[in-house]
Order: C-alpha cells, then sequence, then structure tokens
C-alpha cells in the first residue's frame, strides 16, 4: 500500500524571512533548498517570497500585512500550500491558516513528509511515526476536523498514520507505545555491534549532507546493491558492508541517513538508535559534494548534528564526491583551501584508491603502539600480534622477542604483562 496520494499535485509558495543576522544570499539558498525538498515530496513551487524583518512577528512570523499579500498572491496563483522556510509554532501555524485561507507548514513538515514516503523497514517506519506524532501533537488544539480532511497532502501522511481527531490521550499512548518499540530496535542494534566489536574489525561510517553520494561510493567501495537515487533523504536506514583495504585488512563500512540544514530535532531524537552507528564509528568519512553551493555551510549542518549525537569527537576524513563536475582550476583551489582531504568520483570510480589508502593511514595511526617482551615459549602470541596488529619492528633478546606492535580492540589486554618498561 503506497504512502502516497498522488491523485494531484499540489502547488506551494515558499516564504523566506531576512533577519538582521542573516544575508540574503543565504536565505535565497535555503529557499532553494526548500524548493528541492518540496519536488522531492511530490508537490510544485509556484512562487516565492522574501521578506525583510528585524524579528519574527510571534502572532503570524511574518507579520498580518505580509501575511495578507501571502494569501493574495496565493488566490491569484490557486495556491494549495504555503510552505515556511523555518519552523513556525503551533500559534503561528493556526493564525496563519486564518488569514491565508489555506495549509500553512514549516520545512519541518516538509522533511518528515519526505522521509514517511521513504521509510521502508520496520525501524524506519516507527522512528518516522515517532517524530510525525511528536512534531503534531502541540498542533492538534482546536484543528482536528480542518486537518482530517487534508488527505494525502504534504505534511499529513505517513506510516500508520493516526486519525488527527482521537484524543490527546490516545496519542499519548501511541507515542509510548513506539518510544518501547523502539528500545526494544536498539537492544537488537547493540547485540548486532558488540558481535562486530568480537570480530575486532574497524568501523567506518560516511556521513554527509543528502544526496552527496554516500549510496554511490558505499557502492564502489565494496561492490555492494545499495538503493542509489538522485533525489533528498533517498537513504533512511544505514547498510554496512565488509571492505578489504590495501593492504589486506577487513573493515566494516556503513551509510547513514544523509543531513540537512534545520533539520528537525524530532527526527534526530527519533532516529538516535540508528544514528549511534556513527557515534560509535573508529572512523567518519565526511562525504561532501564538492560541486554544490555553500560547501562550508552544509558541512557545518554535519558538524551540528554529529554533535547532537554525541559524534563530534570522532576522528573525521573529509571527502570531496563528485569531482568529475568541476573544472581543473576549481579543483586546484579546492585542494589548496582542504590539503588533508581526499577527492574522489563514486561514478567515475576516481580516486578510490586514495581514499582507501588514508582510511588505512588514518586507521593504522589510531592504533597504539605498544613495546612488547614476549618470552621464547609464547610463539602463539607472537603469531597472534602478526595476525592482529602491525608489527614494526621485532628481533631477539635475553628475555625473549623484543618487538614494536600496533594493535587494538580487545587484544590490547591480552599484551598488557608483556610489555617492556624500558
Amino acid at each position: 500500500m503506497s504512502l502516497i496520494d498522488r491523485s494531484f499535485k499540489e502547488k506551494i509558495i515558499l516564504v523566506g524571512v531576512v533577519f538582521q543576522a542573516a544575508r540574503m544570499a543565504q536565505v535565497e539558498d535555503s529557499l532553494e533548498e526548500l524548493a528541492l525538498l518540496v519536488d522531492t515530496a511530490g508537490a510544485e513551487v509556484v512562487g516565492r517570497v522574501i521578506q525583510r524583518r528585524n524579528d519574527p512577528d510571534a502572532a503570524t512570523y511574518v507579520g498580518k500585512g505580509k501575511a495578507e499579500e501571502i494569501h493574495s498572491l496565493s488566490e491569484a496563483l490557486d495556491v494549495d500550500t504555503v510552505v515556511f522556510d523555518d519552523e513556525l509554532t503551533p500559534a503561528q501555524q493556526r493564525n496563519l491558516e486564518k488569514i491565508l485561507g489555506r495549509t500553512a507548514i514549516d520545512r519541518t513538515a516538509v522533511i518528515l513528509d519526505i522521509f514517511a514516503q521513504n521509510a521502508s523497514t520496520l525501524e524506519g517506519r516507527t522512528q518516522v511515526e515517532l517524530a510525525l506524532l511528536t512534531y503534531r501533537l502541540p498542533r492538534l488544539r482546536g484543528r482536528g476536523k480542518s486537518l482530517s480532511q487534508q488527505v494525502g497532502r504534504i505534511g499529513t501522511r505517513g506510516p500508520g498514520e493516526t486519525k488527527l481527531e482521537e484524543d490527546r490521550r490516545r496519542l499519548l499512548a501511541r507515542v509510548a507505545k513506539l518510544r518501547a518499540d523502539l528500545r526494544e530496535l536498539s537492544a537488537t542494534r547493540k547485540l548486532q555491534r558488540k558481535a562486530r566489536v568480537k570480530s575486532r574489525l574497524a568501523a567506518v561510517s560516511l556521513v554527509g549532507y543528502t544526496n552527496s553520494g554516500k549510496s554511490t561510493l558505499l557502492n564502489a567501495l565494496t561492490n555492494a546493491d545499495v538503493h542509489v537515487a538522485n533525489k533528498l533523504f533517498a537513504t533512511l536506514d544505514p547498510r554496512t558492508r565488509r571492505l578489504e583495504l590495501p593492504g589486506g585488512e577487513p573493515i566494516l563500512c556503513s551509510d547513514t541517513v544523509g543531513f540537512v540544514k534545520k533539520l528537525p530535532h524530532q527526527l534526530v531524537e527519533a532516529f538516535r538508535s540508528t544514528l549511534e552507528v556513527v557515534a560509535e564509528s573508529d572512523l567518519l568519512c565526511h562525504v561532501v559534494d564538492c560541486s554544490g553551493s555553500d560547501i562550508e555551510g552544509r558541512m557545518q549542518a554535519v558538524h551540528a548534528v554529529l554533535e547532537e549525537i554525541g559524534a563530534g569527537t570522532v576522528d573525521e576524513l573529509v571527502v570531496f564526491n563528485k569531482i568529475d563536475r568541476l573544472d581543473d582550476p576549481e579543483l586546484a583551489e579546492l585542494e589548496l583551501r582542504y590539503p588533508d582531504a581526499v577527492f574522489v568520483s563514486a561514478t567515475e570510480r576516481e580516486g578510490l584508491h586514495s581514499l582507501l589508502e588514508s582510511i588505512s593511514a588514518r586507521l593504522r595511526a589510531q592504533a597504539s603502539v605498544l613495546d612488547l617482551t614476549i618470552p621464547y615459549d609464547r610463539g602463539d602470541l607472537l603469531a597472534m600480534l602478526h595476525r592482529e596488529g602491525e608489527v614494526i619492528f621485532q628481533r631477539e633478546s635475553e628475555e625473549g622477542f623484543r618487538v614494536k606492535a600496533r594493535l587494538e580492540g580487545p587484544s590490547l589486554g591480552v599484551f598488557r604483562e608483556y610489555q617492556s618498561t624500558g
């Protein structure tokens, strides 16, 4: 059963506001991204409105006069919905709908709607429904009848969608049930992660802005068959594949949900258990679309989400993707600005070997360097060291084998008693 009602294509007007701290170019870029989000959600943008204000209006966000102007434009263009680039309070949303005579939603609602369309697994559907209900609960007062008639529009659909006329008590009970379900699913994920730790394989996660090419890169690196689409938020559920580095050592590489500016807090909270794979990684490959606009702004948006999920201190390797779309001077300038980054084209399979070598070098640098003296009768430990670590130096002495090696993970404890003191 499809989650999308495609019986009609909504006409949308976008509204952005330039406040004192913002620049017009920033707001225009944000509206351009919002237009892509609306298109991904299945609607059509027919107009845009940008206003300058010192502060948001408490009642209508844009002020009553501007709201009436938007109403007139909406009537002229036969618009179904007005989408605001910043999050509206429940009161602002209700007041705007009274003036506009049509649905008023914000960027958060559009993103939630896209997630509702793309969620396919049990965990993904549960996470999205929880985010949707958390967003809608404070917006139900006095709007049950009107919203219950808006079937299939952006911001109103979702997996297992609860009827809007149900009372608050039943909605809260549903939220509690969803949170309990996610705790169970999270426990299953923790068991899977424990198995990964026992395997002693390093974990690398591909993170980045939505549509930066993370899934395409995972496919190119591992010959996986992960779904790829040239649209926002095509991947919601993490996919992990085994990957061999140039030295032959295997690691686990995971593709994760993409981030975006103003990512709804409800989604971050709901997807926290899924995003734990990022926080527990040994290395993050921050994939950046170098052909896009506002590269630094998008990188900052990713870093903000990483901080929120507790992954801000994980070692990061910046990977600029889609270099096939740049000319030589543009690429040279980017390489000068980011000398420690890796530059690849996942679709053209260019630069992948350099990426693998950089990943290998970063992981080796994380490993502890040990000075060991291993007795001659413990050849099993020496073999284990060669098998699970990287032997940098080895010679024979009166006490036994003197070895300097890089080692990490559970094996460190085995060799602790054999560490040399001088």
